[in-house]
């Protein structure tokens, strides 16, 4: 276990630390709305969206439209009590929808002033690797004039028959593409992936974990790559939802959850960050599983389960 990149308490690599490690502070991610939509609900990819994602378009605790110096403002407010302790520092984190899918002139611009606000000290992106055409990706090394750039790609799984299951609406060679674009262009990517997708076994998300480890290895490791390992969410008004209500199907328990996914702490690289052991759905949409509203008792749950397993991420990431 490589004690200069996580500590006992907690043996993996968080978000937390490499934030304090590059900026010297601590560092809150502000949850902003860019106003796109998503090509998997306009038609142009697709209808309806990914079955699990919400009217939100996943950033349901976003701020409201508004401009970005507004947004910026109010979510501060909202955060004030958690910067109190120290200077305030802050990520502009664009998580709506799909946040590359529109007028190139436009999301540079708002991007670019996002990043010019006092305390902002970097930009993430979250997008679909389909919405990454060069002009976008110029656009991306441009606005890296300015500070740290992140991209967040919803990947969910490399299964390509459980991604049409929820109809995420792209292969994965085209995430793979997509990666290496951006990586040519030397921005950090931040890769989701869902466990406890309809269909999928331990052998299908210890897949998805391989493939990313891999795809991480060609590249010289950049500070913020990582990944966000989060907890497949039921929710009133999905599509997955209304499925769930008529015929409801398996979902993990906390136990099953904690285990598998400390299977696949194990097998990720100690260099890449985890920027998420979990995740929030909201409370009035959430139909299951209900335990995952209590996120303390989650967290403390997978670092004691570690302790008790003696294990670290990266001790399997040779088999990875």
């Amino acid at each position: 276990m490589n004690s200069n990149i996580f500590s006992t308490d907690r043996p993996w690599h968080t978000l937390d630390s490499e934030l304090k490690k590059q900026f010297h502070a601590k560092v809150y991610k502000l949850s902003l709305q860019s106003g796109c939509s998503c090509p998997n609900r306009d038609g142009t990819a697709g209808t309806g969206g990914c079955t699990f994602c919400s009217a939100g378009g996943s950033g349901d605790f976003a701020a409201e439209p508004a401009p970005v110096e507004q947004q910026i403002r109010q979510a501060k407010a909202r955060v004030a009590d958690k910067m109190k302790k120290a200077p305030p520092a802050y990520i502009a984190y664009f998580q709506s929808y799909t946040n590359t899918y529109g007028d190139t002139d436009r999301l540079e611009e708002m991007y670019a002033c996002a990043m010019r606000q006092p305390e902002i000290v970097g930009l993430s992106i979250a997008t679909r690797p389909d919405c990454l055409e060069p002009e976008k990706l110029d656009m991306l090394e441009r606005l890296k004039a300015l500070g740290p750039v992140w991209v967040e790609l919803g990947l969910q799984t490399v299964n390509d028959g459980t991604a049409a299951a929820f109809n995420r609406g792209y292969e994965t060679s085209v995430y793979e593409e997509a990666y290496r674009e951006l990586k040519a262009r030397n921005i950090d990517v931040i890769t989701h992936l869902i466990l406890g997708l309809p269909g999928e076994n331990r052998d299908d998300v210890f897949e998805s974990v391989s493939r990313v480890s891999r795809l991480w290895r060609e590249y010289e490791p950049a500070p913020f790559d990582g990944v966000k390992l989060q907890l497949l969410h039921v929710l009133k008004g999905t599509v997955m939802g209304e499925s769930y209500l008529q015929e409801p199907f398996p979902v993990l328990s906390r136990e099953d959850y904690t285990d598998l996914l400390i299977d696949c702490i194990e097998r990720l690289p100690q260099e890449l960050v985890i920027h998420r052991l979990t995740g929030d759905g909201p409370r009035s949409l959430l139909l299951a599983p209900m335990w995952s509203t209590d996120k303390k008792r989650v967290l403390n749950g997978i670092g004691k389960r570690m302790r008790e397993r003696g294990t670290w991420q990266g001790r399997l990431a040779d088999q990875s």
